[in-house]
C-alpha cells in the first residue's frame, strides 16, 4: 500500500512514494495510520497503488515532478505525494488540478506558509474557486458553503489539510503549535456565488479572465456570523466594520488581510445603492479603524513595533487601520438566501495567494 509522502527535504524528491505493508481490514488500517499520525482524525480512505494512479490519471504530469517544498518540515511535495494525500481524503481524480495549484499557491512566500504552520493561533487555509471548473466539480457556492454536505468542498479542503501536515510535517503538538485550532482546520473550501453577485468575481478582480478557473487560498484566523435584517447600505456596512474592529484581532496589530463572505441578500442592497466593490472596501476600511486604547497595553506595544513604520507612533486616541489599504480587504459573494454575512479575521502576517489551475 502507498503511505505517506517522501521523507522531509528541500530538495525536489527523486524518487516516487515508498510502498508500506498494511493490514487490509479497514478497522485495522485506520488504526495503523492513526498510529503513525497519518491521518487526520477522521476515517481514510486507504491509499493503495491502484488508487494512485486512478488519481494521477487525469494530468498530464510525472508523477515524480517537484510542485513546491511545504513548510515548516520542508517535504517535498510531488505530483505523486499530493496525489496520495488526494485518496485519503476522498478526493475524486478530477479534483488533482484543484489541489496541485492551491499548494502551489501556499507555497508563495507572501502566503507565509511558515507561520500560518507554526502559530499557536488557530490559522487555518482556506480554498476559494472561482470559474468554470467550481460547476463541473459541484463545488459548493451557495447554502450551507462553508458548511457539511458537499462532496468537493469537504474533501478538497481536507486533502489540503493532509497535505500540510503529511508533507509538511505541521503535526499537531509538535509542528502545529496552535493552542485550540479550529474546525476549519479540517476542511475549509467554497467557491464563489459568481451568478448572484452584483460585481466581478474575485479572480477577475485580481486579473484573471473570467472564463480561467482558479484557486485562491487564504489564511485565516475563524469565522464569525453576522446577521442583520437592515434594508439600507449605509446600515449594513456600518454593523459590518462594527464587527471586524475587536481588539484581540491580529489584522489591527499586525496590520492584515480581513476576508468578508457577503451573502447575495446583503450584496444586492450595496448593489440598488450604487456600492461598487472598492466602494464597500473603502467605506469598510474608514468605518473599521479602532482606537488603540481598545487594546491591552502589552497588545498596543506590539503594535507600536509592529505598525511603526506604516503609521509613526501610536498613542491610546490613535485610530488603527484593519489593513494598510481598502484594497487589502477581501470580498467574494457566497452563500444562499437568507441575512446573514461572515466575516473572515486572518492570521494578520499572510497575503492571499491566486493561481490558475492548469488542465482545469
Amino acid at each position: 500500500m502507498t503511505a505517506r509522502s517522501s521523507p522531509r527535504t528541500r530538495e525536489p524528491a527523486a524518487n516516487a512514494a515508498a510502498l508500506v505493508e498494511a493490514p487490509d481490514d479497514l478497522d485495522e488500517l485506520n488504526r495503523f495510520f492513526d498510529e503513525r499520525r497519518w491521518g487526520d482524525g477522521l476515517p481514510i480512505v486507504p491509499p493503495t497503488p491502484e488508487r494512485v494512479k486512478k488519481m494521477l490519471s487525469g494530468i498530464d504530469r510525472a508523477a515524480e515532478e517537484f510542485v513546491a517544498a511545504i513548510a515548516p518540515g520542508f517535504g517535498a511535495a510531488t505530483v505523486e505525494n499530493i496525489a496520495i494525500n488526494a485518496v485519503l481524503a476522498g478526493c475524486r481524480h478530477e479534483y488533482l488540478p484543484v489541489l496541485i495549484a492551491a499548494v502551489e499557491a501556499i507555497s508563495d512566500p507572501g502566503f507565509n506558509l511558515q507561520g500560518i504552520q507554526a502559530t499557536t493561533n488557530p490559522a487555518a487555509v482556506w480554498m476559494i474557486l472561482n470559474g468554470p471548473i467550481a460547476d463541473r466539480l459541484g463545488i459548493a457556492s451557495g447554502h450551507n458553503c462553508l458548511g457539511q454536505g458537499y462532496w468537493a468542498n469537504a474533501t478538497l479542503g481536507r486533502a489540503l489539510r493532509l497535505i500540510l501536515q503529511n508533507v509538511g510535517g505541521a503535526l499537531p503538538g509538535d509542528m502545529d503549535r496552535a493552542t485550540q485550532g479550529q474546525p476549519a482546520k479540517y476542511s475549509f473550501c467554497c467557491a464563489e456565488n459568481e451568478r448572484q453577485s452584483p460585481w466581478e468575481p474575485l479572480h477577475v478582480e485580481r486579473g484573471f479572465a473570467r472564463e480561467v478557473s482558479t484557486v485562491t487560498v487564504v489564511g485565516t484566523a475563524g469565522t464569525t456570523n453576522m446577521n442583520t435584517h437592515a434594508k439600507d447600505a449605509d446600515d449594513v456596512i456600518r454593523v459590518i466594520a462594527d464587527t471586524m474592529a475587536h481588539p484581540t484581532s491580529n489584522d489591527y496589530w499586525i496590520s492584515g488581510e480581513p476576508w468578508l463572505v457577503i451573502s447575495p441578500e446583503h450584496a444586492d442592497i450595496m448593489r440598488r445603492a450604487g456600492l461598487s466593490k472598492a466602494d464597500v472596501k473603502r467605506v469598510l476600511w474608514e468605518q473599521s479603524k479602532m482606537r488603540a486604547a481598545r487594546m491591552a497595553a502589552k497588545d498596543r506595544a506590539r503594535t507600536q513595533v509592529a505598525r511603526r513604520a506604516e503609521l509613526g507612533e501610536i498613542q491610546p486616541d490613535t485610530l488603527l487601520p484593519i489593513a494598510p489599504a481598502p484594497e487589502q480587504i477581501g470580498i467574494i459573494v457566497a452563500g444562499g438566501p437568507g441575512t446573514h454575512s461572515v466575516y473572515v479575521p486572518s492570521f494578520g502576517d499572510t497575503r492571499s495567494v491566486t493561481r490558475k489551475i492548469l488542465g482545469a
